[in-house]
């Protein structure tokens, strides 16, 4: 069920908010959308909506309504004219793309999120759409937390316009945002798709084409290997860059509608409120069309009303700017040493869409192919972007000036970090202008070439994108699941500590504990021992931390583990489930330490069997530390006792596989992993497995 409202029950009610949004749109500007972007119009409206909304504390929890209001009017104000009629080709250009960009999560059968331990952004992102949603870029009331340290960190900056709309969605399901986030991603690359598809029929008479050029612009390998890490604000922006570009030609002198550049003003502010200042790369050829359409003689009132239309919508993104300006946040952004977390600055090539490695980090392993699939990409593109100029698709052009000026400064000025995130946002250009220029030949009666040229850009995307799906990081549903339901059941029960590394639970889940992670933000000491703290993404024992410390915290959320010390005294178990257990003090401090369990015999993970001795027979609990990918099966004595599929962890974890009986005397334990090609998650390098423990049921019990 949690599937089916993630993934259809949220995407329609958010295309029938996006619909009636850009329908309020379409009537205020008492102008004509086409009927392919009333849906993207609509979702920049949503955007503008909630950063004007969410400046003020007192003005955030309308968000919702406000924006229901405003597509309730727009809908029944248009139906007494009838909706637009949409291009079916369009639609199944669509819902191609969301399924593409939903295939990951959606083969798993679980909803979750893509890029876990990859990279931990989204965990900020949840914060940061949790509290804006409830009270703006207000701080006040926050208990000291890791949640309210990441909030400190980023909330008076960062920019809020493609956090809003998965936040809102929680509402309107009733579902945690952080299932929420890959369906929404994938309704973003379906807007994109939606964009393409208008500016390819600008130049191109079959539909067939057209949503082959908007299917395969929209899956370009950079930007979809983007959105398996958590790229929300890359698949945010991309479809309002495009969009931009074919909103200008209200713009044109053809159009004498001086209101029709109130959609092209919003899309422009929705953009900013997406990436902030950095936006105005992304506008410059707009912006420079503007200046051309007012210097013309009979064309001053447009763009007059234009440049009124957004200063007036970029007001909450100024506000934003100014914090990043005064806290010095923009020169980091133009650090040449400043990775983030990629390995390296990644290749201009990758610029063209085109990339085919399981993670887009790392140079593809037959660089030959790749090297010939770039260059008929790139001599295809060269030629899409003439035959759109010849055919005067000015808003083609216009949306590669776009991309590819931004992806230059952003290169020269910008740091790598930075530049990669620029690369993600244009290289739809590059892939929409190449399936452009192959089409342009079946124009002229060269099928063949037409036919080989489009066959390989295909080619290049698609294996691409394989590769990045067979290779996704999938979150743990339902450890994940787990952590949710503790902080309903647990809520103003802190503040309350994590000895793992675990963002998800600190930053968003355990909130309403005020939880801290021992090696994450946080305001208060977490000191080892020896006066120590743990470097971000480590682990230690409980028995390792200074008991005082341990003290100050109600509530201890702790991974299920044979290696884990027993709470101190004070604590008492309330709650255990198959990942975590909650321990809670009483008012009563006592003063004994962590105990110490027995420590288990570990045995190291080579593949080959592994002989057991049980001194007594009983219930065994099977456990494997670090992560695996496809199926791992647990064979005691040559017969599958367990198995599971896909778990990733962060240092020092362990899962558990199940329980086993044994009888007294020796056993075999034996490891089997096996994969599919058609499972999301099981390709890529191995991760470390193992050490295996087998203990006894219960904690603490003595080594097996």
């Amino acid at each position: 069920m949690t599937l089916v409202l993630c993934w259809v029950v949220f995407p329609l009610l958010l295309a029938a908010i996006c619909l009636g949004s850009g329908l309020a749109v379409a009537r205020l500007s008492r102008t004509r959308i086409p009927a392919p972007l009333v849906l993207p119009v609509g979702f920049a409206a949503v955007v503008v909506i909630g950063l004007f909304t969410t400046l003020s504390p007192s003005l955030a929890k309308l968000t919702l309504p406000t924006t229901l209001a405003v597509a309730a009017v727009g809908l029944a104000t248009s139906l007494p004219r009838g909706l637009p009629r949409l291009d079916p080709w369009a639609v199944a250009s669509a819902v191609v793309v969301f399924v593409c960009f939903g295939a990951p999560v959606l083969l798993s059968g679980d909803a979750t999120f893509a890029g876990y331990i990859k990279l931990d952004d989204t965990s900020t992102f949840l914060a940061l759409a949790d509290r804006a949603l409830e009270h703006g870029r207000s701080l006040e009331g926050l208990a000291p937390s890791s949640y309210e340290a990441a909030l400190a960190y980023n909330l008076h900056f960062y920019p809020l316009g493609s956090l809003l709309p998965f936040g809102m969605g929680s509402a309107l399901t009733g579902q945690d945002a952080a299932w929420l986030v890959q369906p929404f991603m994938a309704f973003l690359a379906a807007l994109l798709a939606l964009v393409l598809y208008q500016l390819a029929s600008l130049v191109l008479a079959s539909r067939p084409l057209r949503l082959t050029a908007a299917v395969l612009g929209s899956q370009a390998a950079l930007l979809y290997g983007y959105s398996l890490w958590g790229g929300v604000k890359e698949l945010a922006a991309a479809p309002l860059v495009a969009l931009v570009a074919a909103l200008t030609g209200s713009l044109f002198p053809s159009n004498r509608r001086g209101l029709a550049v109130v959609p092209l003003a919003v899309a422009g502010a929705a953009l900013v409120g997406v990436l902030s200042i950095g936006a105005a790369a992304w506008l410059l050829p707009a912006l420079a069309l503007a200046v051309v359409a007012f210097a013309r003689r009979g064309r001053r009132a447009s763009p007059l009303l234009l440049a009124g239309l957004a200063v007036g919508l970029v007001v909450p993104s100024l506000t934003v700017a100014r914090f990043v300006l005064g806290k010095g946040v923009l020169g980091s952004l133009r650090d040449s040493d400043e990775l983030g977390n990629l390995l390296a600055p990644l290749s201009p090539l990758q610029l063209v869409g085109v990339w085919p490695t399981g993670d887009f980090r790392l140079r593809p392993e037959d660089i030959t192919a790749t090297y010939v699939l770039v260059a008929i990409a790139v001599v295809a593109a060269v030629a899409g972007i003439g035959y759109a100029v010849s055919r005067r698709a000015w808003e083609i052009a216009l949306y590669a000036g776009s991309g590819l000026l931004a992806a230059a400064l952003f290169a020269v000025l910008g740091s790598p970090w930075l530049e990669g995130k620029a690369f993600a946002i244009g290289s739809p250009v590059v892939v929409f202008a190449a399936v452009l220029g192959a089409a342009s030949l079946f124009g002229r009666g060269r099928r063949i070439e037409g036919g080989v040229a489009l066959a390989a850009i295909a080619v290049g995307v698609l294996w691409s994108n394989a590769l990045a799906y067979r290779e996704v990081n999938l979150a743990p549903r339902q450890q994940l699941a787990e952590l949710e339901q503790i902080g309903r059941d647990f809520a103003g029960d802190g503040p309350a500590l994590m000895t793992e590394y675990q963002p998800y639970g600190v930053r968003h889940f355990l909130r309403t504990l005020d939880a801290e992670g021992a090696s994450e933000l946080r305001r208060r000491q977490v000191a080892l021992s020896d006066g120590s703290t743990l470097p971000k993404g480590e682990y230690a024992d409980l028995s390792a931390f200074r008991l005082s410390d341990l003290l100050t915290y109600r509530t201890l959320v702790l991974r299920r583990s044979p290696v884990e010390s027993r709470p101190p005294a004070a604590y008492q178990l309330v709650r255990s489930g198959r990942f975590y257990e909650v321990w809670q003090r009483g008012e009563t401090i006592s003063s004994g330490p962590a105990v110490r369990c027995a420590k288990p015999v570990l045995f190291a993970v080579t593949g080959a069997p592994i002989p057991l001795v049980a001194r007594t027979a009983g219930r065994y609990e099977l456990w494997v530390g670090g992560s695996f990918r496809g199926r791992l099966s647990v064979l005691v004595d040559g017969r599958e006792v367990a198995s599971d599929s896909h778990k990733l962890n962060y240092t020092g974890q362990y899962v558990s596989l199940g329980e086993v009986s044994l009888d007294v005397g020796r056993h075999t334990v034996q490891l089997r992993q096996a994969g599919s090609w058609r499972s999301p998650g099981s390709g890529g390098p191995a991760p470390p497995l193992g050490p295996l423990a087998v203990t006894p049921v219960g904690r603490c019990g003595a080594a097996a």
